[in-house]
């Protein structure tokens, strides 16, 4: 994959704020056909907007990733419109309450999971076909530092970006060698978003990295030929 996107297809998803959007409009101004996804249907107009006033394209679709038959209406649309998929971007995840593990709500448990895990394997199912389908078909997870370094009262978050990561690669070892999909990991590290806000409310939002930083680096790594398990994190 080279850096210029012209006729590519990729779906972001979180796509309506944060390092989602950013992203989205990155790959946009790259020439990428983007398909944003997420829960506010406000927030993605905002994207799709300013997307199409840089001169690029998007299509929304405003979707709740825990709803049961959401994921496969979605793929079923994209391949019945483009017929590839050429980037997914899993970006959406689920904070969840930074609590002690002996005072976890075992529903907040189930329903973080069902985020960052199973709606992940979710996707990898339903759009594996079109991702095989395309000319260099290419997954980006995002992850955090506190899947690999367990931290006090991050464990629920922690544990499931530890499942997720796992999932992606596994995926990865999947289809390395059979297709041309490639598979990485992205920790974007202290980033000015909405999550980092709830999870660190003293902190200056000034005082660490603009999503957009996140973003460039994201769409670099697209336009790279990574080997499928790449892992990187960015300060």
């Amino acid at each position: 994959m080279t850096s210029n996107f012209t006729g590519r297809v990729a779906l972001v998803t979180g796509a309506s704020r944060g390092i989602g959007a950013a992203t989205a409009q990155a790959l946009a101004a790259q020439g990428a056909h983007v398909i944003l996804t997420a829960r506010t249907a406000g927030g993605l107009e905002e994207v799709e907007e300013a997307i199409h006033a840089a001169g690029g394209t998007a299509t929304i679709a405003p979707m709740d990733l825990l709803e049961s038959d959401s994921i496969p209406r979605l793929a079923a649309a994209v391949a019945e419109r483009w017929g590839q998929l050429d980037v997914l971007l899993l970006n959406a995840a689920a904070l969840g309450s930074l609590s002690a593990i002996a005072a976890f709500d075992p529903k907040e448990v189930a329903k973080v999971l069902a985020l960052n895990v199973s709606a992940q394997a979710a996707l990898l199912g339903a759009f594996d076909p079109l991702l095989r389908k395309a000319e260099a078909g290419r997954v980006i997870g995002l992850t955090s530092t506190v899947a690999r370094k367990p931290r006090a009262f991050w464990g629920l978050y922690g544990a499931t970006k530890a499942a997720f990561e796992n999932l992606v690669l596994s995926y990865g070892e999947e289809v390395r060698n059979l297709t041309k999909v490639r598979v990485a990991l992205l920790n974007p590290g202290a980033t000015r978003t909405k999550m980092r806000a709830r999870a660190y409310p003293g902190e200056a939002p000034e005082s660490v990295k603009p999503p957009e930083v996140v973003a460039e680096r994201i769409v670099a790594l697209l336009g790279e030929d990574f080997e499928t398990g790449a892992f990187e994190a960015l300060e």
